[in-house]
């Protein structure tokens, strides 16, 4: 409960400090219905660089450079968010949100889209089922996107293809996430879908399928040449460290 009361003072704080120092009115929505990322980015965005106007603060700016910001592609959403309202503009913002696994606030954004003629756009209801799997939310997940691809028959996504095949396997579906994992195997655009695919092996008791499938990770990998094994290095690595067991 004091948390509870301590953050409503801070949503209350901030909205009282948006409207008497002429902020754009869009923060007082941010802030009141995304409370933890809405509070971090108005601080970012808004407060911090009024701070950052004094001489020694200046100084320090300048020796650290731009690249080192780990909130820069966030703050670069909320703030086009705040000047503009848009689908698009709500899309980035909700996308940078899942990357910081920020999945509540991503998960109020895409609901807050899916309405009029964005009710059954697939890319946001992939977004909105990307936010309740982080949110271990999977019987809802699974119904998103079994929603989306009955809404939706034409689209087609790798992606959201292994989101239901994880959801699968989350809910206990050992057999339909086994099935999903094998045809992403044949053609996914990337590695880890072969890496789930065979660790779902393994958990099943079949340990030389999923030897076969991590050796032709690392082989493909190999054979692919090195930019390819840099972009896919986490699953790359991987799949070496269970060849060593």
């Amino acid at each position: 409960m004091p948390l509870l009361i301590i953050s409503i003072l801070l949503q209350v704080a901030l909205v009282v400090h948006i409207v008497r120092t002429g902020r754009n009115t869009t923060w007082i929505w941010i802030v009141v219905m995304l409370p933890f990322a809405g509070s971090i980015a108005y601080f970012l965005l808004e407060i911090l660089p009024d701070i950052m106007k004094g001489r020694s603060a200046r100084s320090v700016s300048r020796k650290s450079p731009e690249s080192t910001d780990p909130v820069k592609d966030l703050k670069k959403a909320i703030s086009d968010y705040s000047v503009t309202e848009t689908i698009e503009g709500s899309m980035n913002l909700a996308g940078e949100f899942l990357k910081k696994e920020m999945y509540p606030e991503a998960r109020a954004l895409y609901e807050k889209c899916l309405h009029g003629m964005h009710e059954n756009d697939p890319a946001l209801m992939h977004g909105l089922a990307q936010a309740e799997f982080g949110l271990e939310k999977y019987e809802a997940a699974c119904e998103t996107l079994e929603s989306l691809i009955k809404l939706n028959p034409e689209f087609k996504s790798p992606d959201a293809h292994l989101l239901y095949a994880q959801v699968q396997e989350a809910l206990g579906n050992q057999d339909a996430a086994l099935h999903e994992f094998e045809v992403l195997h044949g053609y996914y655009p990337g590695l880890e879908a072969s890496y789930r695919y065979a660790l779902l092996c393994q958990k099943r008791g079949e340990p030389e399928r999923a030897r076969e499938i991590f050796a032709g990770i690392v082989s493909s990998a190999k054979n692919a040449g090195k930019q390819y094994s840099s972009i896919h290095r986490r699953w790359l690595r991987l799949s070496e460290a269970e060849l060593k067991r």
